[in-house]
């Protein structure tokens, strides 16, 4: 008897009826593998060799379901942009099935892309090669860099021609996640008074994330401090990395802490706290500088979401429990923040002096429009004296000089030597991001059939720290015609 390319175990399927519709996705005329992440596949414990095949791609576009496959659209609501909309759900995606990984983790595995689904609110489904493209470089890059993240197995062109100002390849991208759980999940069922239901999605959730909280007294109140614990770390991560979401609505918030949805995403080249990429945030409501912010409103959602589990018997009590809960949130995201800051310019110790030394230095980047990875990098040059390259990249050479002098003085205090230093700092601090211009153009170059340059720039993306011999030109910032950068949403 042949093994099945996939051991599911579809406990959404089989637990939550009612939350779902189970559907299949659109056939499409030439499904074929653009690229296909044998890594991640033997991670998950996957037969890569039987899945990189014709076969594979039919699954992966959507046209054949696998064995113990329980193809299905998730509803949810949300508010985007601040405002609610009670109904959105998978409009163009599929959840196929969950695995249980060797390691015991358990991993959904949804199609992105894949047809129509009676939540697709008048689109069509489909998704675009470059798009698609983009969340497969990025997540990837995103998990190189240690930042929780969905992660994509295979992108897969299906040999129509789909329609976003002119005809564009069509494409499909098959993505894993530890769950496709979002705020706006329990928001869907909040706004309609199910509370039966909020509480079988919670206790599935409690299962799925945080099983040792099943038997917990209190376990909904302290199941919403593990899920602000878990997003305060992960936006802290990213303004750590200078990277932008930019669409932080609820139904883009994951209950489990992952990174989910890149549409009009961006890594900053020049550090500006009020940098906005998306093309459709014109208020600015998703800036770099505004992403922990957002993040604590999205949580106060969930919150109203889950009020009646908190203490059922006394609302105002539970709207007391869960305000000091998100309280919590910004000592949480600034210790996090610190810590990965203070790692940033090689520091172990702390100092009470540290936070402002980090401040001062972002002030003086912003100051200049110095490139935010760069500086960071030759940073560890200037913690063995070589400090030219830093200030190259700052206007103000005495407010540098100043500032250098103070953070060699805190260098005094490590036990470590300047080479140690210099290596530590060169471990967190990236040298190869998914930079702008070079994400637009292999794009553009996969669109027009050559997909060499998005293979290129993966390969340095996911080994993000030393500096390799052939990618010199993946450590520069956007030339000065590249201009200002507009996303899109459309993945």
């Amino acid at each position: 008897m042949t093994k099945p390319l996939f051991q599911f175990d579809n406990t959404y399927a089989r637990e939550l009826p009612g939350f779902y519709v189970d559907w299949k996705g659109a056939e499409v005329p030439q499904p074929e593998l653009a690229l296909f992440n044998q890594d991640l596949a033997a991670s998950l414990g996957l037969n890569g060799a039987e899945l990189e095949t014709e076969a594979g791609a039919r699954i992966f576009a959507g046209v054949d379901s696998p064995e113990g496959a329980a193809p299905l659209a998730q509803v949810y609501a949300g508010h985007q942009f601040g405002g609610f909309s009670p109904q959105l759900g998978d409009g163009r995606a599929l959840l196929i099935g969950e695995i249980v990984d060797p390691e015991g983790q358990r991993r959904d595995i949804q199609l992105k892309g894949s047809g129509r689904t009676p939540f697709s609110r008048g689109g069509d489904g489909k998704a675009v090669l470059g798009p698609v493209l983009r969340e497969y470089v990025i997540g990837e890059a995103m998990h190189a860099l240690g930042i929780p993240t969905t992660r994509a197995l295979a992108a897969v062109t299906t040999g129509e021609r789909v329609y976003r100002e002119g005809p564009k390849p069509g494409a499909v991208l098959a993505r894993v996640a530890a769950s496709h759980l979002r705020i706006g999940t329990f928001q869907y069922f909040a706004a309609r008074q199910e509370t039966d239901k909020v509480r079988q999605l919670a206790d599935y959730a409690i299962h799925r994330h945080d099983p040792d909280l099943v038997s917990a007294d209190g376990k909904y109140l302290k199941f919403f401090s593990r899920v602000i614990e878990r997003q305060a770390a992960l936006v802290a991560n990213w303004v750590l990395v200078g990277f932008v979401h930019g669409v932080m609505n609820t139904d883009n918030t994951t209950i489990s802490g992952e990174t989910i949805d890149y549409g009009p995403c961006a890594f900053l080249d020049a550090y500006d706290p009020a940098a906005v990429f998306s093309s459709i945030d014109h208020g600015g409501r998703y800036a770099f500088g505004r992403q922990p912010v957002i993040l604590q409103w999205n949580l106060a959602r969930l919150a109203e979401a889950i009020l009646a589990l908190i203490n059922p018997d006394d609302l105002d009590k539970a709207v007391e429990q869960v305000t000091e809960e998100l309280n919590r949130f910004p000592d949480l995201y600034r210790a996090q923040w610190l810590n990965g800051m203070r790692q940033k310019l090689g520091l172990k110790s702390e100092d009470a002096a540290d936070q402002k030394l980090a401040e001062d230095l972002l002030a003086l980047m912003a100051d200049s429009g110095a490139d935010y990875t760069l500086v960071f990098r030759t940073l560890a040059d200037a913690a063995t004296g070589n400090s030219q390259g830093l200030k190259a990249q700052i206007s103000d050479l005495a407010a540098i000089e100043e500032w250098l002098a103070r953070w060699t003085d805190r260098l005094s205090l490590e036990e470590a030597g300047p080479d140690v230093i210099a290596t530590q700092m060169n471990a967190v601090n990236p040298l190869y991001i998914p930079r702008n211009h070079l994400v637009e153009y292999a794009l553009e170059q996969a669109e027009a059939g050559d997909l060499a340059p998005v293979r290129k720039l993966l390969e340095a993306v996911t080994a993000p720290y030393e500096a390799r011999d052939g990618f010199e030109d993946f450590t520069q910032p956007a030339p000065e015609n590249f201009g200002p950068y507009t996303t899109y949403c459309g993945t």
